[in-house]
């Protein structure tokens, strides 16, 4: 029997499904991406407000992502109190308490942004987390169609900031009311029907995934996949169908014909003639801002999965094709979207609050914009690393140190107790674009060696034997210590 002894366990070290690291390429690319998205709203006059990701789950109301499951479709525990606490799924529920909370001390309309993690207690799987982030833009207040027609502008003007042109994108607007309409005249109206009316729009919302025969079986008995997998449809007749089919076929050759068509699609009910009414007045502002040369189009498909909204909604689309992990050309598809939510300030006012506002997903925008070449995927540059050369100098490297931040240099003084090799390999590893050596040699004649790892790495490339490298100290240069900020900001100057 071996008397060596049993190693101990401990945690596995692994993330639950759903979730993901970032590392510093990712993290430093990302918040490129939301300072450009943060100038542009403010550019709208937006303002930066921020809540907290847990609230009162009675806050987060009937409105959860999954209708199926809704008393687990977010993350929920019990305070001390007894009380229910969730995180939140969404920002435009936190919102809507916000505005709720301060309502008499808030300009009206209240223009609001928020960026933040939100959270969803679903089945991961690939490009399904249950942890991701959002970025929100929100007027409350207006019931002007106006404050609608100025997000689809904001939309665009997001994306063409983030480098993404004309013609690779689009805003692609509807109105719930028009669907409305349709759903009340094949008999859906009503709140005991708001279950097959959440389960039709979800179906509608496939249209681009799964065609209008896939959507058809969503509509009907239900769906089964390649898997296997059967999804449950909303069990409506032959006639319904067609009549919900004819609405996301409605789309023209341009606006006018579009809203003509859903205009019949929606003949006899009040309720689709207002939201008609309301795209309308919507195309007239977008057209006369110069946003109706492709960049926003009405589109009957668009609808949504949330129950809240109450009239129009909204999605941005990448239209540029993309390689799946399939090896397969496919369209991008939408990375924002939203619409006007009229009846959720009111869950907490009893009264109504007009409100309207988009959100863009963060992470997917963010892997649209690393496909087209526009978001930073190098590691970002490192500290100048000094290095520690005799213990006994330790103090005098940690003025170096010193010395450089004073300046604004990002610098760090090796912590580790190893060798000269494997600080260089730690410089390295750091994305340092420089090391600072100083050994006793240097000492003595008032000097620092400075080692340009960026200029060192490019000489490194035409070189191929080891004595040349020992020849030529590729980008090695000596500098007077009471010189070393200024050699430093020199190097850093050269790019």
């Amino acid at each position: 029997m071996s008397d060596a002894p049993k190693k101990k366990s401990g945690p596995k070290a692994a993330l639950p499904r759903g979730f993901a690291d970032r590392g510093p390429a990712e993290i430093a690319g990302t918040n490129a991406m939301l300072d450009t998205i943060r100038r542009v709203y403010e550019l709208y006059g937006f303002e930066a407000v921020e809540t907290p990701a847990i609230e009162f789950t009675e806050a987060l109301g009937k409105f959860l992502p999954d209708l199926d499951r809704p008393n687990e479709g977010v993350f929920s525990f019990q305070d001390d109190d007894e009380q229910w606490l969730s995180l939140r799924y969404d920002l435009t529920a936190p919102l809507a308490r916000y505005v709720a909370e301060h309502f008499d001390a808030l300009p009206k309309p209240y223009r609001s942004y928020r960026a933040g993690y939100v959270f969803r207690n679903e089945k991961p799987g690939p490009g399904r987390f249950r942890q991701f982030m959002q970025f929100d833009a929100d007027t409350v207040g207006s019931a002007s169609p106006a404050a609608d027609a100025e997000i689809c502008m904001m939309a665009a003007d997001t994306m063409e900031a983030l480098g993404i042109g004309r013609g690779d994108y689009v805003v692609r607007v509807n109105n719930r009311k028009v669907l409305d309409g349709v759903l009340e005249a094949i008999g859906l109206g009503g709140e005991e029907n708001a279950g097959r009316r959440l389960t039709v729009l979800r179906a509608i919302d496939k249209l681009d995934k799964f065609g209008p025969e896939g959507v058809k079986l969503l509509l009907g008995a239900g769906r089964k996949d390649e898997s296997g997998d059967f999804t449950k449809g909303a069990g409506l007749d032959e006639a319904a169908i067609a009549r919900v089919l004819a609405f996301t076929g409605a789309k023209g050759s341009d606006a006018t014909a579009t809203l003509t068509n859903l205009a019949g699609v929606v003949a006899g009910s009040e309720r689709g003639l207002a939201g008609v009414g309301e795209l309308k007045d919507m195309a007239a502002l977008i057209g006369a801002s110069g946003y109706d040369d492709g960049r926003i189009l009405i589109d009957p498909s668009v609808v949504r999965g949330l129950e809240y909204y109450t009239g129009p909604v909204y999605e941005v689309e990448l239209t540029f094709p993309v390689t799946n992990d399939d090896g397969q050309v496919v369209r991008f598809g939408s990375v924002a979207g939203g619409g006007r939510y009229d009846g959720l300030v009111a869950r907490f006012r009893g009264e109504e609050v007009p409100a309207t506002g988009f959100s863009i997903g963060v992470s997917r925008l963010a892997a649209a914009l690393k496909s087209l070449g526009k978001l930073g995927a190098d590691k970002p540059v490192g500290p100048i690393v000094v290095l520690v050369m005799d213990k006994d100098q330790v103090a005098e490297y940690q003025a170096m140190v010193a010395e450089l931040r004073q300046a604004g240099i990002r610098s760090e003084m090796y912590l580790g107790s190893s060798g000269m090799k494997a600080q260089m390999k730690y410089a390295d590893r750091r994305n340092a674009p420089a090391v600072i050596i100083q050994g006793s040699n240097e000492r003595e004649a008032g000097e620092v060696m400075i080692k340009d790892l960026v200029a060192g790495a490019e000489a490194a490339k035409s070189i191929t034997d080891n004595a040349e490298w020992r020849a030529s100290r590729p980008a090695q240069f000596a500098a007077k210590r009471s010189e070393l900020v200024q050699a430093i900001r020199d190097l850093l100057a050269k790019g």
